[in-house]
């Protein structure tokens, strides 16, 4: 079993806040997290995607009162968001008699529900937490091309084989489209929906061209809009923003889309294996949203992430603020021998960053010049979490 770095955090929230919500796509691992952790403490489980388990709190109010001393994880508790309100009361009374930290571990595999629920009535009672898919600071080095290939996804990355993986991850977006989508609202074409993530995945990387995407889909743009924001919703799509804060150029405007883990993108392409990857026109796409994702997860709460383009030229892959303005630049290439273009070291010059990297396919670090640094991804990563 792989040992997530997730895991420290959350402990420590546990001992800080009186409910934590752990948030991910399905199958990432946090129910693994959730058991692993609270081993060493009093707990219960219960999923509620169980009807036994479930009819266990239909008072829960009597169920906590069973359970006083005893950390509550509920799991997928965005199928029950009614849950939400009681435990507001809970919490207050727990409160009053000296009871702060540590009473409720929340699994939720959507963030639509569970975010609106717990932000209307447990404001400064919860802390947040999202587990991303296994990142390549928790595998062997020499593993991250089989990582890349395969995504995050526990059971997809440690797949006995490249086919078992690929199966997996066509099942996997096959119970989304047909089980899990229909369960969060109106009913949505799978096979449209479907669609419109393989076109995403065709377009890695991209800017949003929303009209572009209607045509092809023969819908309105307002459906891809409703579309996209349900699969952000769920964690499957970032919409990575423009850095907008330089007035005087004129910037682009568009968000850039990723399908957030690499594997699900590969699936949706029909790619299977890495020299296959590596011979796709999706490769360069798909190699800087690997990066990103990655850096995402070790980023601290109050850091934001965000790309700088101009119409000039001048680029920036991603743009990070770690929080009162300090600035790192970060430019993705999958070579091991990167090269900086003219748009990136223009691009620095209207930012001024602190600091300024070159994420390479390699392991080595080296001066690029101009005070640029070249470093893998796993130094990256390990750089970005010292700054927590």
């Amino acid at each position: 079993m792989i040992q997530r770095k997730l895991q420290q955090r959350l402990d420590e929230l546990l001992d800080k806040y009186p409910a934590v919500a752990l948030l991910g796509p399905r199958q990432v691992g946090k129910t693994t997290l959730a058991h692993t952790l609270v081993s060493n403490r009093e707990a219960v489980y219960l999923d509620l995607e169980s009807p036994r388990d479930l009819v266990k709190i239909s008072d829960i109010e009597q169920f906590c009162e069973l359970n006083d001393n005893t950390l509550l994880v509920l799991d997928e508790v965005q199928r029950t968001p009614n849950v939400f309100a009681p435990l507001r009361g809970i919490i207050d009374q727990r409160r009053r008699q000296g009871k702060k930290y540590g009473q409720f571990l929340l699994l939720g595999s959507a963030s639509i529900e569970l975010l609106k629920q717990s932000s209307e009535t447990l404001a400064g009672r919860i802390a947040f937490c999202e587990l991303s898919p296994i990142t390549v600071t928790e595998i062997a080095p020499d593993a991250r091309y089989t990582l890349w290939h395969r995504g995050g996804f526990p059971d997809s990355f440690l797949a006995e084989n490249d086919a078992d993986s690929l199966n997996w991850r066509l099942n996997f977006i096959r119970t989304y489209l047909e089980r899990d989508i229909p369960q969060l609202g109106p009913r949505l074409p799978a096979e449209t929906l479907r669609r419109f993530w393989t076109m995403l995945a065709h377009n890695q990387g991209t800017l949003l061209n929303a009209s572009a995407l209607a045509r092809g889909l023969d819908v309105t743009g307002v459906t891809v809009a409703r579309y996209l924001d349900l699969l952000v919703d769920l964690l499957l799509v970032r919409r990575l923003q423009p850095w907008l804060v330089h007035q005087g150029k004129r910037l682009v405007k568009s968000p850039k889309i990723y399908i957030r883990d690499s594997g699900i993108t590969h699936a949706l392409l029909g790619i299977n294996g890495v020299n296959e990857l590596l011979g796709h026109p999706v490769v360069g796409g798909s190699w800087e949203g690997f990066v990103i994702e990655n850096i995402a997860a070790v980023l601290s709460e109050r850091a934001v992430m965000g790309f700088y383009r101009t119409k000039g030229g001048a680029e920036i892959d991603l743009v990070i603020d770690l929080g009162g303005g300090k600035l790192w630049a970060v430019e993705i290439k999958r070579s091991t021998a990167p090269t900086v273009t003219k748009g990136f070291h223009s691009a620095c010059e209207d930012l001024r960053p602190a600091r300024k990297y070159v994420v390479h396919g390699g392991e080595d670090s080296f001066p690029l010049g101009a005070d640029i640094q070249a470093v893998s991804l796993h130094e990256l990563m390990h750089k970005l979490a010292e700054c927590r």
